[in-house]
């Protein structure tokens, strides 16, 4: 079972898919990307095929060491979302052959169906009530929004208040059974993090997720001594190293790893268990296509700490193409009561449409994020 071909697709909206097919004619699917930098991941995919045609498909651990140890410079999100593509599509491989689900060769499953959130409100937030009830009568038990738009180093007590308006809104709207996760998408410096989250406290947010960029991740410790609502971060996080230094340094109650980012289904299953031993829920970060997802609720079904599952159906990134239009049966995320049930089919769970895929492919995409100023002409978090 040696890898004999590797080939990848740029498909709309923002995404990048990666086929592997063996010598035995066994086909994976992984999802290596990182948003708006496509065509930098899929170059490092390819520089990484030099390596990997001929080798045995099956030695995913030691594929891994050498596509991250074996090329001397480590790390950072170009070279592990490459290698969490590649990863992922090794397990799906590895699971056909074996003709079991992922997570069956991981430790089996620990739960029945993975509870799913749905956003509201887009990248700067509005109309979220509605929304919020409209997701809410669609079955959700959960949702997540963007806290604020753009926010100064230090801010107007108006941007304070209009956040706090916005969720005193949501919470109406459908009361304290929906849990809603805000999130501060690393706009927040740490100053007006402390205040934003003192103000939102009385609504009782599911959680307040990146109150600071993760190259500020020592300020969690000080944040979390003015809250009570748990802290998620992580989704701007490489592999088992990164986040043991988070987890040592405290303040963080939910890690948010990306299985397309973060080193692979493996890789994020080692980092969940690290989690685990430090009292630390894992909600994986998925803003993404259909092979991330799968992966990630692989992940999820054998995760004793892993509680909630981001998917992106209907986000607002999603314009011209959506979660479902690459499978070929769009039944595996069918949500029931703000849950999905286990996949139960081998590999990832999942079979892509290769038919669409390529049709979409000839199009490609150049997604780019936006970028946004405060009204001085400074640069500002997106």
């Amino acid at each position: 079972m040696k890898i004999a071909k590797m080939e990848l697709f740029t498909v709309p909206p923002r995404w990048l898919f990666l086929k592997i097919t063996t010598d035995d004619g066994i086909d994976g699917w992984g999802e290596p990307i990182v948003e708006g930098r496509a065509d930098t991941v899929k170059a490092a995919v390819e520089e990484m095929a030099d390596y990997l045609i001929g080798q045995d498909a099956g030695r995913i651990e030691d594929l891994w060491q050498v596509l991250y140890r074996g090329g001397f410079y480590r790390g950072g999100p170009i070279l592990t979302s490459a290698i969490s593509g590649i990863e992922q599509a090794l397990w799906d491989i590895k699971g056909k052959k074996l003709g079991v689900p992922v997570y069956e060769l991981l430790g089996g499953p620990v739960r029945d169906r993975m509870r799913v959130y749905a956003w509201i409100g887009g990248d700067r937030p509005a109309d979220t009530a509605l929304a919020a009830k409209e997701q809410a009568a669609a079955g959700y038990t959960a949702l997540k929004m963007n806290g604020t738009a753009e926010m100064e180093w230090i801010d107007s007590a108006v941007k304070v208040q209009e956040a706090v308006e916005r969720l005193a809104a949501v919470r109406e709207a459908v009361g304290f059974g929906i849990g809603i996760g805000i999130d501060f998408h690393g706009r927040v410096h740490k100053g007006m993090a402390k205040v934003l989250m003192k103000e939102l406290e009385p609504f009782k947010p599911l959680f307040i997720e990146e109150p600071v960029l993760p190259e500020n991740n020592e300020a969690l410790l000080e944040i979390a001594r003015h809250t009570s609502v748990p802290i998620a971060t992580g989704e701007r996080m490489f592999t088992r190293w990164a986040f043991k230094q988070l987890l040592a340094s405290g303040g963080a109650d939910i890690i948010q790893p990306d299985l397309s980012h973060a080193g692979g289904i493996w890789e994020t299953r080692k980092i969940a268990a690290m989690a685990e031993a430090y009292d630390v829920a894992v909600a994986p970060h998925c803003p993404l296509g259909p092979i991330a997802l799968a992966s990630s609720l692989q992940l999820d079904f054998c995760t004793p700490n892993a509680f909630i599952q981001e998917q992106s159906l209907g986000i607002h990134y999603n314009q011209g193409s959506d979660l479902l239009d690459y499978l070929k049966d769009k039944s595996v995320f069918q949500y029931k009561d703000g849950y999905v049930e286990r996949l139960t089919k081998p590999g990832l769970g999942i079979e892509i449409d290769e038919e669409k895929v390529r049709e979409a492919a000839a199009a490609g995409h150049r997604w780019r994020n936006p970028i946004w100023r405060n009204p001085d002409g400074s640069l500002t978090e997106w």
